[in-house]
This record gives C-alpha cells, sequence and structure tokens, in this order.
C-alpha cells in the first residue's frame, strides 16, 4: 500500500507538508519522498525508511526544502515521487495502486522510441510508467484521464505543476482523497486526520474518478466524478487509522460496530475479550461492550521500534518480530479462556504464533474471532496484502488440502458462502492447523452492515470472489 499528501500553501509549505506525509507511515514500510515548487523550481528528495522513521530520515529536508506547493508520499514499493521533464513541462508524481497489465502498457508506450528505467528487480517504477502514459496526450487532463481509463486495477496520483498540484482519485474510488482547507492553504490527503493538527478542516472528499486542480485559493474541478464506486472494505477493517474518515464513515466507530455485530452471533462465554494491537482492539471493544464481557489488554505490543508487524520483508524475520514485540501479561493470561480479535487472518503465522504464546503464558482457552471473511481471493485492485501470492493465504493451503486437485473459482466461491459445507470444513480445519480452542470469522452481511454504506459501493473481492 502506500500513502500520500500534498500541500499548496500561499507561502511556506514543508512544514505542513513534512508532517502530514509523516502521518501517512502507518500504510508504507520501504521508501518515502518529498517534492516541492517555489522561487527556485523544483527541489526532490528519497529516502529508504526501512531502518529509521520517516521523521529521521527527512529532518534534514524539513529544515532545507522551501516551496509553496509540495506533495510527499510513503510506499512499501516504488520510489516515488519522481521529476519528469516533458512536452508538458517539468512536473513531479505521486501515486497510489496497482497496475495489472503494466507489461502491455509498457509495450505500446516503447513503440513510440522511448525509454524507462528497470528498478533492481527488473520491473518498471509504476510511478514513472503513469507519467509515460499522461505524457502520451497533449494536455493533464487528457493525459490522466486516459491513465485512469487503460489502466486494469487501480490509480490514485497527485501531480506538481508549478501552476497547482492536480489530485486524480482513481475511476471507482477504491483508495480515498481527502481535501482540506484553512486560511492561508489546502492540502489533498489519503489520511483525512493527517492534517486536523496542522490546523486544516475537511473540505470534501472526491468522488471515483474526480479530477481537481489545487493552489492556495481554492480546488478546481476538471473532471466530474463517476457514478459507480467501489472503494476498499478493507480500509475500514486494517488499513486504516482510527481517526480517519471514508465517505463519511469513521474508522474507529466502524470498527466497534463490526465487534458488536460478532458478538451478537456469538455463543462462547470466555472470561476476557481482548484485541491483537492495534488494529484489532476497537473491535474487541465493540465485542466487549456488546456481549458484556470485560475487554482486557493480557499483551501489550512494543511499539517504540516496531511499529508494523510485518516489517521487515523477509519472511523469516517478520515472523520473529511478530512474536517478539507482543509481550505477554502473564497475571491476565493465566487460567483464563480468552476470545481474541485480529482484523483478519491471511497466511496464518502470526496469529498461530500468538496463540501459542498465551497458552505458553497459563491461557486456558484461545478463541479467535477475525473482524473479517477469510480472505479468499488475491486482491486485483491495490498492493494490500502481506501475502506474495494468493496461494500463501491459509485458506487456500487448506482449501487445496480438502479438495486435493484443481481449484476453480466457482469452488473456491462455494468456500466463500458461509452457509456451505465446504465453508464449516474449511473453517474447522484451520482451526485445526493453527491450535486454536474455537474460529469463527465475521460474516460478510454483517461486515458491510458495520461500513453502513450502500454495499453496491464497496469492494469485497477478496471474500467473495464477485467484482
Amino acid at each position: 500500500m502506500g500513502g500520500f499528501f500534498g500541500v499548496a500553501a500561499k507561502e511556506e509549505c514543508v512544514f505542513d507538508l513534512f508532517f502530514g506525509t509523516d502521518y501517512h507511515s502507518h500504510l508504507g514500510t520501504r521508501r518515502a519522498g518529498m517534492a516541492v515548487y517555489g522561487e527556485h523550481g523544483f527541489d526532490k528528495a528519497i529516502h529508504q525508511i526501512e531502518n529509521a522513521p520517516f521523521r529521521t530520515k527527512f529532518e534534514k529536508e524539513a529544515n532545507t526544502m522551501h516551496g509553496y506547493m509540495g506533495i510527499g508520499c510513503i510506499s512499501d514499493f516504488e520510489a516515488q515521487p519522481i521529476l519528469v521533464r516533458s512536452h508538458h513541462g517539468s512536473f513531479a508524481i505521486t501515486t497510489i495502486g496497482k497496475i495489472n497489465n503494466a507489461d502491455a502498457i509498457i509495450d505500446m508506450i516503447l513503440k513510440n522510441n522511448t525509454h524507462f528505467f528497470e528498478m533492481s528487480n527488473g520491473d518498471i517504477n509504476a510511478t514513472e510508467l503513469v507519467a509515460a502514459i499522461i505524457n502520451q496526450k497533449e494536455n493533464f487532463i487528457d493525459g490522466i484521464r486516459y491513465a485512469q481509463e487503460i489502466i486494469e486495477g487501480s490509480m490514485s496520483m497527485l501531480i506538481l505543476t508549478p501552476k497547482g498540484i492536480y489530485c486524480a482519485r482513481d475511476k471507482y474510488g477504491r483508495t480515498p482523497i481527502s481535501i482540506g482547507k484553512k486560511a492561508d492553504a489546502y492540502c489533498a490527503s489519503f489520511e483525512s486526520f493527517a492534517y486536523l493538527n496542522l490546523g486544516y478542516t475537511m473540505e470534501r472528499e472526491l468522488g471515483p474518478g474526480e479530477v481537481v486542480v489545487m493552489d492556495a485559493s481554492g480546488v478546481k474541478t476538471l473532471v466530474t466524478p463517476g457514478t459507480d464506486m467501489k472503494i476498499c472494505t478493507f480500509l475500514w477493517i486494517y488499513y486504516g487509522y482510527p481517526p480517519s474518515v471514508y465517505e463519511g464513515v469513521n474508522v474507529e466507530e466502524m470498527r466497534y460496530r463490526c465487534g458488536q455485530l460478532l458478538a451478537k452471533r456469538d455463543h462462547v462465554k470466555p472470561d476476557i475479550v481482548a484485541g491483537v494491537p492495534d488494529s484489532g482492539t476497537a473491535h474487541a471493544i465493540g465485542y466487549a461492550n456488546a456481549s458484556g464481557v470485560p475487554f482486557s489488554r493480557p499483551f501489550i505490543k512494543y511499539t517504540p521500534t516496531w511499529p508494523r508487524s510485518f516489517m521487515p520483508t523477509m519472511q523469516s524475520k517478520r515472523d520473529l518480530i511478530a512474536k517478539m514485540k507482543l509481550i505477554p501479561v502473564e497475571q491476565l493470561i493465566q487460567g483464563k479462556s480468552l476470545l481474541l480479535i485480529d482484523d483478519s487472518i491471511v497466511r496464518g503465522t502470526q496469529l498461530r504464533e500468538t496463540t501459542e504464546f498465551l497458552y505458553e503464558s497459563g491461557a486456558k482457552e484461545v478463541h479467535i474471532r477475525p473482524a473479517c471473511p477469510p480472505l479468499i481471493f488475491g486482491c486485483k485492485y491495490l498492493n494490500f496484502s502481506r501475502s506474495k501470492s494468493e496461494m500463501e493465504l491459509i485458506t487456500r493451503v487448506v482449501i487445496q488440502e480438502l479438495e486435493d486437485g484443481e481449484v476453480t473459482d466457482e469452488v473456491l466461491r462455494e468456500y466463500a458462502d458461509y452457509n456451505s459445507e465446504k465453508y464449516e470444513k474449511m473453517i474447522a480445519r484451520i482451526c485445526e492447523k493453527l491450535n486454536f480452542t474455537s474460529l469463527r470469522f465475521h460474516r460478510l452481511d454483517d461486515m458491510i452492515e458495520a461500513v453502513g454504506i450502500e454495499p453496491c459501493k464497496l469492494c469485497t473481492y477478496c471474500w467473495s470472489g464477485k467484482e
């Protein structure tokens, strides 16, 4: 995944850009960058942030960069923003999304005798590819619309030019862009909370496919929003930060409702309810409030040096950190029946490790309640998954075992149906493999109800296999 932030101010913008970008640190762990434009033209910096936080890496730039407009990003993938010179003039661009047909687009553009820089893994920087697509057209508006049309997947972007910042939300609004306003500046942000402590108030959210241009005097719509939206539901379940708001729905409130609906269908009587920090905590509070079972914190996440469970990127180290960073409070565990809520189960490795150390710390039972349905289908639209392949998903591992042969999408959708016998067998096998006392996933209809917006506006492909 990744997050971005843009500012257009009457005077200096770097302070707001620095902290607004930093507030997206929960969305990426590998690379970050800032680009600004001012009296002396463009300035840009990109750093690796795998071993140090954004604020530490960009402390120098926060004091040496100057400009009245800027864009910044934090990413799990390619280095950005990139600075480009073309027939449009010079511009900087940062993107969030996924291009499934990148090879076909690259081949098409290479016919014009152009070139791309290869990254160390041989891939083409997706942000560079988006810039190249835009440059196929005579102006930015046509270029952005062209990119939104030909990219299979999703693509939101901020483009910094001397005349303003173009902000474009992906065609079906799978990721958000929120506009903030204060007396002398406007900003555009993935996370709506990122500008609140900087003195901005929310102006509005861009609609799906909407394109605007932003400067210090205001925000002008260039392409009106479309009517179809498929925002990623996983933003509320996991990726979104608690104070964020998407489509008018706050993340923390949604998670409370999610936990409440989990509790209403449950029949176990644990001694305490706990959440896997951080995203599982709010779901657990909702469950405890609805069930009357006390909420407790039987383990504490050591956050100073391990803010995210899937860092660093080497799988063996991720698993080690997942175990090391959760510190058990044995006095709250010994002899207790625990009900544990996590945002989801992906591969299952980390949750199995967590369950084992709860048993080792004296837990009598560990009941697991993920806050979403089983993840069965790999996401086609965003780079959010911690797994490199959908075949790493614990659901797919178990389905392969149960089917003992080729598995079609039709069969997978049978396993996704919580009323089916195949679904029950899959859940029982996962529970056995991961050594839980019991396992019950959230139902899809209940999760959608917890979000509270029209189901047709939500993307739930990774759970249902339906577009």
